[in-house]
Parts: C-alpha cells; structure tokens; sequence
C-alpha cells in the first residue's frame, strides 16, 4: 500500500490536524480505566510537536448526539491525561469549528469531541471543508475507525491540502500489507468465534487466501457438523452447514486445508467446576458439549505454525477461560510466539489470550483495529485507508 506517511513531510510551521482514537472506557465518574489508546497516540503528536507544528488533536469518545453536548461527552478527562503523558498543559477547545483559537507553532490543543459535530457520522462534505480549512496537513492516526466513512476519518482526508498517515496508522497499514500482499507462504489464518455468521464473510475471503484454515469455538464445531463428525450439544449453527462445506471446498481445490479436530475436549455443562474429557473427534456423546480441542489436534496445528511463513489470529480456539479448557489456546499461543514466521493478532478476546500467557513482546504486530482489523481480514476497503491512499 502507498500512502504519505507523516514521518515524511515537512511539519515546521505548520497547522497539523490529527485524528487520534482517544475513545477510551471510563467508569462512572468519568475516570479513565484504560489508558492504552492515549499512550499510542502520544508518538504522533509528539512528532509533531518536537517538528515545530501548531498541532490540532480530536477523536471521538462514546456515541454522543450530534450537535448535542454533554458534559459527560468531553475530552477534558482525555486532554488531563494527554496533560499528565506529555508534562504539559493541553487546553480543550469546545467551539473550534470557525477556527477562532489562537494556535501557534509548538502548541497543542484537544478539539472537542468531533462526533458531537452534525454530519459527522454522516460525512458531512460542508463539514469536512471546513475542517480541511483549519489546517496545512491532516494526519489519520485511528485505524481503530477506518473502517467508518465519517467527516474526521474520510472527507477531511480528501479534503484537506495534505493527507497522510500517522505513525499507529501506518504501522498497522504495513503489518497488515506485509500479512496479506506479499505474505512469506505458508500463510497459516485462525479464526475462531462463537458463530460462523459473524465471521462467515471473513471466512469466505481467507479461503481465498491462505494455505492453511485453522478454526476453533463454535465455528469448529459448525465446520465438524458439517464434515459428519458428531458435536452433541455443542454451540453451532447447524443452517450453516452448506456454507461450512463450500468453504472447504474452495479450500481444496486450491490445494488447501482446513485441518478439523482429530480429538477434543467435551463436558456436559459449561461450568468452571465442570469435569473435562478427553475423547476422539469421532466419540463426541449426544449430551455433551465440544469445549476445547485435544492434545493430539493441538500438537498438530502447533507443527503448522512452526512451519508457517505468516501468522494471522483472530480468536482463541476454545473456552480459555476455564482451565481445564484452555489447553489448546495455550498450546497455539506458545506456537506463534515460538514460530519464526511474521505474526499478526487482532480481536478483543485473542488480545485477552495473549495478556494471560503472556506472549505479547513476542507477536509480531498487535492490531489496534478491532472493527476495522475484522473488516480487513473479509477484504473490504475501509473508507479511511482508500481516502489516505486515494491522496498518496
């Protein structure tokens, strides 16, 4: 992918606008629970600042309404932290739309919420050329919303003089680039979730892809179904079947696979004190439930990410958080971390696997997506990257 990329041009002097994702959880009382966002958009704006620019910085948090604030919609918390990160004031601006703050080189300012803005989430085009004339240069350095086509994200990058990406951006642009254009083969995808419908587009995309399909959870078990193996009463969607298959299908007419658990982990009920078994794909009883996948299958996948070129996981492959049936989580995650290939992760509960065993220094790139990390994977173009490299 070519984009312009902020590490590049010329920021001295100039009138810096960066969308950042500041969208961060807050308890109720408005304290921050989470800094992570904030501290990964610290190295942009620091860039900026430490170039001589006048830097302009808004994000959305929550989901105000538009052209309604409310004082529990602000940015001030986020701007105090920002404060605290960067030893330095950072006033908030409320009313920045006419552009009537001062703002001089080696200032800093937090623009308000920008979704309380009418047009917003509509991609207001009035809206985005008068933002596009606040500044000399935009900055995207949200990837976590460039799958939305908003004001911020998409017509103020079309928009302004400048467009370009900020460093969070462009290194998940790059780690995802690398994972899916010219990837090091076998390129090795797991997807693992509760529902096949969920991820079935991504699923659909992947079996054009990779070499190797790894499936876990409830997908698993729908895959299982459908190959005529015995799941009992294991979460699956059963009117899915004929697309599971297709799905193999163009998997082995391209020569690839996806390889189906060979023994499995089973109780009959799903409970942290329940007993778990051990047994056969094939021995799965009528009034258990498929909780885990066995020893033998983990051993194997793990053979197949030692062999792997690339790495892409989204979704841990059984219930991981009960002990007893986190063995073949535990057994993938040490497989990437131990692999040479280059790894990519994305997902809320696979960045949860890798916070409990521990392997995050050892995966290669960490999506910050979320939304936007899933629609990649099912091929979509997210209106933000198209905007950044509609303008390279």
């Amino acid at each position: 992918m070519k984009f312009k990329r902020m590490s590049d041009l010329a920021l001295k002097g100039k009138r810096v606008f960066i969308r950042a994702d500041l969208n961060v959880p807050q308890d109720d009382t408005g304290r921050i629970t989470d800094d992570t966002r904030i501290r990964a958009s610290v190295p942009a704006i620091q860039m900026a600042l430490d170039a001589g620019a006048a830097v302009m910085v808004t994000s959305h948090l929550g989901r105000p309404t538009e052209g309604e604030f409310r004082p529990e919609d602000s940015l001030g918390p986020i701007a105090l932290r920002l404060a605290e990160l960067l030893d330095r004031k950072v006033p908030v601006i409320h009313d920045w739309l006419d552009g009537k703050f001062p703002l001089a080189p080696g200032d800093l300012v937090v623009l308000e919420n920008c979704r309380v803005n009418a047009g917003e989430k509509k991609d207001n085009q009035d809206l985005a050329k008068k933002m596009a004339s606040l500044c000399d240069i935009y900055v995207n350095d949200a990837f976590g919303t460039a799958h939305r086509a908003e004001a911020t994200t998409h017509g103020l990058a079309l928009a302004a003089p400048v467009a370009c990406a900020g460093p969070l951006m462009a290194a998940e642009l790059d780690a995802l680039g690398r994972a899916f254009e010219s990837p090091r083969r076998p390129l090795v995808a797991i997807v693992a979730g509760s529902k096949v419908s969920t991820k079935l587009t991504i699923l659909r995309s992947l079996a054009e892809k990779v070499d190797q399909l790894i499936v876990g959870g409830g997908i698993a078990n729908t895959f299982m179904a459908a190959a005529g193996l015995p799941i009992g009463r294991s979460l699956a969607e059963l009117d899915l079947l004929d697309e599971a298959r297709a799905i193999m299908a163009t998997m082995r007419a391209r020569g690839a696979e996806v390889p189906l658990p060979e023994d499995i982990v089973t109780a009959n009920e799903f409970s942290s004190q329940a007993r778990a078994n051990k047994v056969l794909a094939h021995k799965c009883a009528d009034d258990d439930m498929i909780l885990d996948i066995g020893p033998r299958t983990a051993a194997k996948l793990a053979g197949l990410i030692a062999m792997a070129g690339t790495v892409v996981w989204n979704g841990p492959l059984g219930v991981f958080e009960i002990e007893q049936f986190s063995g073949g989580t535990r057994t993938l995650a040490a497989a990437i971390a131990h692999s040479p290939a280059f790894s990519i992760a994305g997902g809320g509960d696979t960045l949860a696997a890798i916070a409990k065993y521990n392997i995050a220094n050892q995966i290669d790139y960490i999506s910050t997506g979320g939304g936007a990390f899933l629609e990649f994977l099912e091929g979509k173009t997210l209106p933000a990257v198209s905007a950044l490299l509609a303008r390279a």
